[in-house]
């Protein structure tokens, strides 16, 4: 099995998150969870903004608490990123959902998604969540796949104003 694990941010893995992070700024692709495009450049501020949101403080308005963790192998090179929403409000319930994850470019189709997404789902049950959505575009077929392969019950699509479909799909925990 892939000798993988979750680690909380941490400024002992300041290097290796900002090799994370530099690799997808340069391949030009959204950033996903959206948590990774947070700015790095005050590595302190970001890492209190992630323990801020983790605690429900200095959210912006209508935003709930999340958990963000990295994704590291035994080098404690950063290979992904996942944050976890504690619950959903009405807009997340549509396209956004409580787990959102992403590996970097160069280490993808290697089974790390679908570890990553297990081990988050370990973690979203941990937080009391019995039930996870988890999304993805239409477009996405890796991280369909990622979804499924970790009991992704499909549920109804939904169309965002610009045409795109997001493919809703709940875990049971």
């Amino acid at each position: 099995m892939l000798d993988v694990y979750l680690i909380s941010p941490t400024i002992e893995l300041k290097t290796q998150y900002l090799s994370f992070y530099q690799e997808w700024k340069e391949s030009g692709e959204d950033m996903v969870p959206w948590v990774i495009s947070k700015d790095p450049s005050n590595f302190i501020g970001m890492l209190q903004s992630l323990t801020d949101a983790e605690k429900g403080e200095n959210l912006p308005e209508k935003w709930v608490p999340d958990s963000t963790f990295w994704l590291v192998n035994k080098d404690k090179k950063v290979l992904g990123a996942v944050n976890i929403r504690h619950g959903l409000t009405g807009a997340l319930m549509k396209n956004g959902g409580h787990i959102g994850y992403g590996i970097r470019p160069t280490e993808r189709r290697k089974g790390y998604a679908t570890k990553l997404l297990a081990l988050a789902l370990e973690k979203a049950k941990a937080l009391g969540i019995q039930k996870a959505l988890v999304v993805c575009d239409q477009s996405n077929i890796g991280s369909e796949k990622t979804i499924i392969n970790n009991g992704g019950i499909p549920d109804t699509d939904f169309i965002e104003p610009n045409g795109n479909i997001v493919k809703r799909y709940w875990i049971e925990l």
